[in-house]
């Protein structure tokens, strides 16, 4: 295991297994290129662990994955931890924090589409559960890609079993913007904005 250079920030442990599931597709071991996945228990850590990992801390090159309604706080924290100024998303895109849409579960349901990530769910025997799910009055009638990321959401552990599993069942070429920019960015030979 090669030394810590590089720190992914990701709110949760169904962004980081995405991530995680997505280099091993790319035959890369993070671990061994010394980055680190950092799950942080919820977006409103990042000023926490900027301030442990970034430039007043142990100054390692950051980046990360937000969902659109935290992209704010994660701002503020870049900010305030002197990485950049009235940072706007190419800005934070500069410094390597990538944005989802609405959050990680919707970009990968858009990029399969519904059909096969119902076959995904039906290949882990849980199509019948989304089926109830569907008919239960608060969600007849709404879209298939909203009941989806209901469904994600719902029940112990699925998420972060699902985001995986998702991940593994796309093209290649079809790996949501947020996420492909993120792997290509921690791989990249590019210097810390601490650097120099």
């Amino acid at each position: 295991m090669s030394e810590t250079r590089t720190v992914v920030l990701v709110e949760g442990a169904s962004d980081k297994a995405a991530i995680e599931v997505l280099a091993r597709r790319h035959e890369r071991d993070l671990a061994a290129e010394g980055i680190s996945l950092v799950a942080m228990g919820g977006a409103t850590n990042i000023g926490t662990y900027v301030g442990r990992y970034g430039p007043a801390g142990l100054g390692l090159r950051l980046a990360g994955l937000c969902d659109a309604g935290e992209e704010v706080d994660y701002r503020r924290s870049l900010e305030r931890a002197g990485l950049g100024s009235g940072l706007d998303r190419d800005g934070l895109e500069a410094l390597g924090f990538f944005t989802c849409v609405a959050d990680l579960e919707d970009e990968l349901i858009r990029a399969l589409g519904t059909d096969a990530v119902e076959e995904v769910i039906e290949a882990e025997g849980e199509l019948g559960s989304f089926r109830t799910l569907q008919r239960q009055p608060a969600w007849r009638g709404g879209s298939t890609h909203d009941q989806l990321r209901r469904f994600m959401g719902a029940g112990s552990g699925r998420k972060i079993r699902y985001s995986g599993l998702l991940v593994a069942a796309l093209e290649l070429d079809r790996v949501p913007r947020p996420l492909d920019l993120l792997l290509a960015h921690v791989l990249s030979d590019r210097p810390s904005p601490l650097a120099g």
